[in-house]
């Protein structure tokens, strides 16, 4: 059985909160982490009906919180009055969710391995499904880079674990890293990464971060990693590890306004120093695989962990996204 199929076995018989019993929510490696949350903050659970919850993206133009639920094969939007709504059902096995340049949706489909953008009106547009003449892997998580592209990793997930997409034989001869130029041109921009996952920029855009996720498929001895590639003039330079995991692996990414990094990981949402410096890590009963921030002072944390959404307020705000 596949790790991730473990995992979401497990997610979905838990609850959010561990017992009283268990290791404190909040766990501080640094003291420079006091800084960023309350000791006595506690998340609040939004939704414990998934299967395996992803694509956090904050919208309140479209409702609240977009969700991707990909292996129930639909999308919702928690509002800011904790209603749970339809977003799209059935997505496509949707996956991450980022907004764009002007505020429009755009979502990573596993199912049909492309990335599609929702217009004002609802319709869909499809801005990236080939490459080289050959069709994507499955993309996975975007970002929005300060000059308006859509960056978006491309690992293969979507078409090797069931109940995620439809599964089959990679066409591309890599998992990429790619970006979709403002006018609609895709470009390849690295292939330095087994399994690239989640993605996000720093508050300048002179890095990018990237998560290596190879020791998810089957694969004790791979990758499990954070890593922070340099760009400048569109370009990307050779990656440097941030952090590297002793076991599970990092999922999706978010950045505060000062450039810390929040990574879901196994045990949590562990955030870190752009050197790599662990602060300290909120706890989750399950693994978590996605982070955003937003809510009306941009200083909630949006996390999903499974079959779980939850939200807990720090003290700092999300980077401020180009727009």
């Amino acid at each position: 059985m596949r790790r991730r199929d473990i995992l979401c076995g497990l997610a979905a018989s838990s609850l959010w909160s561990p017992p009283a019993s268990a290791a404190p929510i909040l766990r501080s490696d640094d003291p420079r982490f006091a800084e960023l949350v309350d000791p006595s903050a506690r998340p609040v659970t939004l939704y414990r009906e998934g299967r395996w919850c992803e694509g956090v993206c904050w919208a309140p133009h479209l409702g609240g919180l977009i969700v991707s639920d990909v292996r129930s094969n639909r999308m919702l939007v928690i509002g800011e009055d904790g209603g749970v709504k339809p977003f799209r059902d059935p997505s496509n096995n949707a996956n991450g969710n980022v907004l764009d340049g002007q505020g429009r949706l755009v979502t990573c489909e596993h199912r049909t391995r492309r990335v599609v953008r929702r217009e004002s009106d609802g319709s869909m547009i499809v801005l990236a499904d080939m490459y080289g003449g050959q069709p994507l892997n499955s993309p996975n998580d975007a970002a929005l880079a300060p000059d308006g592209a859509i960056w978006f990793t491309d690992p293969v997930f979507g078409i090797t674990v069931p109940d995620e997409g439809i599964q089959t034989t990679p066409s591309q001869s890599a998992r990429r890293v790619y970006r979709i130029d403002p006018a609609g041109e895709i470009r390849g921009m690295t292939d330095a990464v087994g399994q690239p996952n989640g993605i996000a920029f720093s508050p300048d855009g002179r890095t990018v971060y990237v998560t290596e996720t190879s020791a998810a498929l089957d694969n004790a001895e791979g990758a499990r990693a954070i890593l922070a590639f340099p760009v400048e003039e569109r370009r990307i330079g050779d990656p440097r590890v941030v952090a590297s995991l002793e076991t599970g692996a990092p999922d999706g990414l978010a950045i505060d306004e000062a450039g810390r990094i929040y990574a879901a990981c196994d045990d949590g949402v562990r955030v870190y120093l752009p050197d790599g410096t662990l602060l300290g890590r909120i706890a989750t009963a399950t693994p978590a695989s996605n982070v955003e921030f937003g809510g009306r002072d941009g200083n909630r944390l949006f996390i999903s962990a499974g079959s779980v959404v939850a939200a807990i307020d720090l003290k700092v705000r999300g980077a401020v996204k180009a727009r």
